[in-house]
């Protein structure tokens, strides 16, 4: 469907890819991981249009449609309902409508049947009324109210204004269009950053029936394993092609890295007995056949390559946490509201010594206006008590922004450092990947990764016994969260936690509490439990888990649309194998056609004229090219016949 070819792009000096491509297929599903700064975003860009390439081309047919969601996005029209937002989606059927209207009128009125404008009509007209096929439904309200409220949208916010939500739900919406609009090709980048749990596995779902073909970015684990079924890294300007899910690509990557360093040992070890035997014979008279054969042997050896791989990664751990006394935190009936919005209403809740805590439920239910509460940030109604030397270090969810971005990245630290610690700031910033210059770097030209590794250096500038994490992750590439997430399970003080990344929470947190209706209340099952539980509600949601039993007089609209995908897939194939014989007859016509020249000059040749072994070399590649495409052409005949008798 799409096809990367040969794609470089370089910025001056630097360039990220060199000569890289792959091809997106119909159903494919693909993760595109890498360390921040690889160039994911970037190949999405070029994907989609929006970024040239320097070199290479991009290959997109005009009849496949793309629906792309950046990571951050700008958006400035407030004047709908999230309702009427949504329903925007929708415009291109009411467009394919109107020029299916025109096109049918001209057909009739037409005479010129044998003409070449004729035939480009019924072409476009073929073309339009198959996309206006696939596109209709007869359930567009329903499909809309479903996919809004899969991603966390009430009956009441369907008509509130969309200038009333913040940037996070606003992406919720522009996510909720691109579904709707069912493009055959979804390009999605960190389209998890602003769900919860919930929203994250209705998409999930979602996304595993998706007609189209997926290309997503991401730094959950979970929901690429989940949802791909390929796997490309890009790393240090090269692409790795995996048709794997990322944890399987992990593995799979680890061994082709063994496989090619131990070829590569073994060559080196070839190589060096062979430069050992020629320069211990290369003087002796009745040596000399052997050294000239091993002088040979080793200028025909291809050297193995070693694929670089960016092994850069944090590397750190919490100081030891001063000891508390039993009881690290305790509320009873705390209250919190703006106005008369109530947030939380009268919480009783207790965190000892040693407690793990994930807070966990929808977005905007109050687990970051819980954590904030705790933290200090926040005022409130009711007790609080936080206990005996209770140490708190606090990461906000948006703690990239509360940085002084006038100040350099070392500055950052030595601001609030103190004591000792001052003297190991630069190392400090190094195990969190700031070396060199970086550290004269203003916080203001750093990335969202950047900034968040920052911030997690200034935590452990100082022993703390009680962390306070708000989404921690969310700028993290996946080999950082993996060494946090071990950081934090070695961490000997307590956690309070909140996450949307199940495979973060996963092994770490031992207690779990949703925030739900204004309320706390303890999750025992624990993290999977929780997940289950709503998984099976969206599965419900979706249709996805058991086929309703017949009925007689049921609606027979979606099986009829059911009907045309499958004959439009079937069409599909059937062009595609008949497509692939013609081009193998036409390889077949043009190498006996080049034979028959070439016999021609070989015979000039036996007659008197001067003999060219090249015309002899070029004879026989015909001939092995011959051989190749009628065997190809054998092959392609069988599988056309096998598909045209079981169909």
């Amino acid at each position: 469907m799409i096809a990367l070819n040969n794609i470089s792009l370089r910025f001056g000096n630097f360039e990220l890819f060199s000569d890289v491509g792959f091809m997106v297929n119909e159903r494919d599903r693909v993760g595109l991981v890498g360390k921040n700064g690889a160039g994911k975003t970037t190949i999405l860009k070029i994907l989609c249009g929006l970024t040239a390439p320097t070199t290479g081309t991009v290959s997109v047919p005009a009849s496949v449609s793309l629906g792309y969601l950046p990571q951050h996005l700008r958006i400035y029209d407030n004047s709908r309902t999230v309702y009427e937002e949504a329903a925007t989606a929708f415009s291109e059927i009411k467009a394919l409508e109107l020029e299916l209207e025109a096109l049918n009128h001209e057909v009739a009125v037409r005479t010129d049947y044998h003409s070449d404008d004729y035939a480009k009509l019924l072409e476009k007209l073929s073309q339009v009324s198959d996309r206006f096929h696939l596109l209709s439904t007869d359930n567009i309200e329903s499909g809309i109210t479903r996919t809004l409220k899969g991603l966390g949208f009430t009956d009441s916010d369907m008509v509130r204004m969309t200038g009333e939500f913040s940037g996070g739900w606003r992406m919720r919406i522009e996510l909720a269009k691109i579904l709707l609009r069912a493009p055959d090709v979804l390009l999605l980048d960190e389209p998890t950053n602003h769900l919860d749990i919930i929203a994250i596995q209705w998409l999930e779902e979602f996304l595993k029936e998706y007609r189209g073909a997926v290309v997503l970015i991401s730094h959950d684990r979970t929901f690429l394993d989940n949802v791909t079924q390929r796997t490309i890294e890009i790393s240090l300007g090269r692409i790795y092609d995996y048709k794997v899910p990322y944890s399987k690509f992990v593995g799979l990557r680890e061994e082709r890295l063994i496989q090619q360093k131990a070829t590569w040992e073994n060559q080196q070890k070839l190589i060096a007995e062979t430069e050992k035997f020629i320069e211990r014979f290369r003087y002796k008279a009745s040596k000399a056949n052997q050294v000239q054969s091993r002088i040979k042997q080793l200028e025909k050896i291809e050297p193995v390559v070693f694929d670089e791989i960016d092994t850069r990664s944090i590397h750190f751990r919490f100081p030891p946490a001063p000891r508390s006394g039993t009881i690290i935190v305790e509320t009873s009936g705390l209250s919190k509201a703006y106005g008369d919005n109530i947030i939380l209403e009268d919480i009783d809740f207790v965190a000892e010594r040693g407690d793990k805590i994930a807070l966990v439920g929808k977005n905007g239910e109050g687990k970051t206006t819980f954590a904030r509460i705790i933290a200090g940030v926040l005022d409130y109604t009711g007790h609080l008590k936080v206990g005996h030397n209770v140490k708190i270090g606090y990461y906000a969810q948006n703690q990239e922004e509360l940085l002084n971005e006038e100040l350099t990245v070392y500055d950052t630290l030595d601001q609030v450092a103190v004591g000792d610690v001052r003297q190991r700031l630069r190392e400090i910033l190094g195990s969190f990947l700031f070396s060199g210059e970086d550290i004269d770097k203003k916080v203001k030209v750093l990335s969202g990764g950047e900034k968040s590794r920052l911030a997690l250096a200034r935590l452990i500038l100082e022993p703390r016994n009680l962390l306070i994490l708000d989404e921690p992750t969310n700028h993290l590439d996946l080999k950082s969260k993996e060494i946090l997430h071990e950081a934090l399970i070695r961490y000997d003080g307590s956690l309070i936690l909140v996450s949307h990344d199940r495979y973060f929470l996963n092994g770490l947190v031992n207690k779990v509490y949703e925030v739900k209706g204004r309320k706390l209340k303890e999750e025992t099952g624990g993290i999977d439990h929780y997940i289950a539980r709503y998984r099976k509600q969206i599965l419900q949601q979706l249709s996805l888990s058991q086929p309703a039993p017949a009925v007689k007089n049921r609606d027979t609209s979606n099986d009829s649309k059911q009907e045309y995908l499958d004959k439009k897939e079937y069409d599909r194939n059937l062009r595609r194998l008949r497509k692939e014989v013609e081009n193998h007859e036409k390889a077949i016509s043009e190498l006996e056609t080049s034979m028959e020249l070439l016999e021609q000059e070989i015979n000039k040749m036996h007659s008197g004229e001067n003999i060219d072994d090249r015309v002899y070399a070029n004879y026989q590649d015909a001939r092995r090219q011959l051989d190749q495409q009628m065997h190809l052409w054998e092959v392609a005949c069988e599988k056309l016949q096998e598909f045209e008798a079981n169909t």
